[in-house]
């Protein structure tokens, strides 16, 4: 290291060679986006930012606002925010000088100090008490020549603006899940009513069939057939009602409350939802801007991307200029005291000659760094297309199986009646009726599983698309969010 007084021109000279130094990398991405989904079907335009008020229902609306005001996923987040947003004031103030105030005094006696003084025996040595005071300022300011710096600046602003997206994924994400939680809890209490019925079908046969038995009409088989079917339905009773104690408490955590504080409010039995919002007609390029883990993923290149060019930037001088100023004074005993000004200018310059290659390394280090997040990012981009994808899939066959399933349960229903009016005109005898009853709750408790199946796919649908904000009202900061062009090359701010 050489550190020497620098001339006005040769700093100019050192600034003028920084402009034509490559250190910046590019943080540009190939996406191959399909241009259409493989099972999407015709929709309209939908809502993706307050999406779960398509299902119509207070209550639903009432869960989620708490959950947005009071979930602690949330409140982690926006701490992360916070902290990032600092963080990049942090990086920024290395770009600019630092100015620092001192002030120091004190008393010593030293031993190796010794004064020689006249006297009647000649001079005569004495260690004398000084005091001394100084205080002043101090500047200090490293010149960017090679934007080393402004990359660590930049790579700090890139990991803030992925933390917001952070935010807007656990938003999407808790979103989600209140909705889901709710409509399977909607759905299981739905099954349980049909359970009940079934098991107080049951049991009226059972005691039908004693009543047969004791006219001769029945035998024991039939006794202890019905028996096992009454016990195994009776067994499936406890696992609805666990599950559904499960559901409310995890919608009370997800709400930032203790898990048994939505007790009263959701064991009352509610219905599902009988609307479902409209199904969204984003396109596969869409998704680059709308889901915040691929926003997210873009900000993690650019932060990559930003410090592989400050490791760069290591291999080049670095130039400091520094100034300092202030007012000292001394008194020594017997002396008379010294007060003066003081001060410093000055400059200098060191470069790396060697290192034993560790300037060297942590630029590839960086480099792998960099590879690793671009190819997760694409990763990430086959992901969510695979979560759309899926989440189509989910709700057509849902929503197939729950057509075929209510025209079951209308064929069951008619079966039921002729049944019912053969029995009633004496051509038919009770057991039939019963039984018939029972076929149809069979079949209504399978109509309420795809019921159900339809509207948390449906959830899943908006989830994958990253439903549950929108670019007009986030604060990102990224303007004019990156998308797919038509060369599929992705442009990351």
């Amino acid at each position: 290291m050489n550190n020497r007084y620098l001339t006005p021109p040769t700093i100019l000279l050192l600034v003028l060679l920084s402009a034509c130094t490559p250190i910046r990398v590019s943080n540009q991405v190939t996406i191959d986006s399909p241009a259409q989904w493989q099972h999407a079907p015709d929709t309209k335009t939908a809502d993706l930012k307050t999406w779960w008020q398509g299902f119509n229902d207070p209550l639903l609306n009432e869960l989620i606002d708490k959950a947005l005001a009071a979930n602690h996923d949330l409140k982690i987040a926006t701490a992360r925010v916070r902290e990032a947003n600092a963080m990049v004031t942090v990086a920024e103030a290395a770009l600019y000088p630092s100015l620092d105030f001192s002030l120091s005094g004190g008393r010593e006696k030293r031993i190796d100090r010794i004064v020689g003084v006249p006297s009647e025996q000649g001079i005569k040595l004495i260690t004398p008490t000084a005091d001394a005071v100084s205080g002043g300022l101090a500047a200090r300011w490293e010149i960017d020549l090679f934007g080393g710096r402004h990359l660590d600046a930049e790579a700090a602003a890139a990991q803030a603006e992925g933390s917001k997206e952070g935010l807007h994924a656990a938003q999407v994400g808790l979103l989600a899940q209140v909705a889901t939680n709710y409509l399977e809890l909607r759905g299981v209490q739905q099954r349980t009513g049909i359970l009940q019925k079934n098991i107080a079908l049951q049991r009226e046969r059972l005691r039908t069939l004693q009543a047969f038995l004791k006219a001769g009409l029945a035998n024991e088989a039939d006794m202890a057939r019905q028996q096992t079917l009454l016990q195994g339905t009776e067994a499936t009773l406890p696992l609805l009602a666990n599950a559904e104690q499960n559901l409310i408490h995890r919608l009370g955590v997800l709400l930032g409350e203790p898990p048994k504080s939505l007790g009263n409010r959701l064991a009352a039995v509610g219905q599902l939802p009988k609307q479902a919002p409209a199904m969204p007609n984003l396109l596969p390029a869409d998704l680059l801007a709308q889901r915040p883990d691929l926003r997210l993923a873009q900000t993690e290149v650019s932060a990559a991307a930003a410090s592989l060019g400050s490791a760069r930037a290591d291999l080049y001088p670095k130039l400091v200029l520094s100034a300092s100023g202030g007012v000292g004074a001394l008194a020594v005993g017997g002396f008379p005291s010294l007060a003066e000004s003081v001060y410093a200018l000055g400059s200098g310059l060191s470069a790396p000659i060697f290192n034993a290659g560790r300037i060297r390394a942590h630029i590839v280090a960086a480099d792998a760094r960099l590879d690793q997040i671009a190819a997760n990012y694409e990763l990430t981009f086959l992901q969510a297309l695979e979560d759309v994808e899926n989440a189509f899939v989910a709700h057509r066959s849902a929503t197939d199986s729950l057509g075929r399933l209510t025209e079951a349960e209308a064929s069951a229903e008619k079966a039921y009646r002729l049944v019912d009016a053969l029995y009633q005109r004496g051509a038919g005898n009770y057991l039939a009726v019963l039984d018939a009853q029972r076929s149809k709750l069979a079949v209504s408790d399978e109509r309420a599983k795809a019921e159900t199946a339809v509207s948390v796919a449906m959830v899943s649908l908006y989830r994958a698309f990253g439903g549950g904000w929108t670019i007009a009202s986030s604060d990102s900061g990224i303007d004019g969010a990156s998308r797919a062009t038509n060369d599929g090359i992705v442009k990351i701010p």
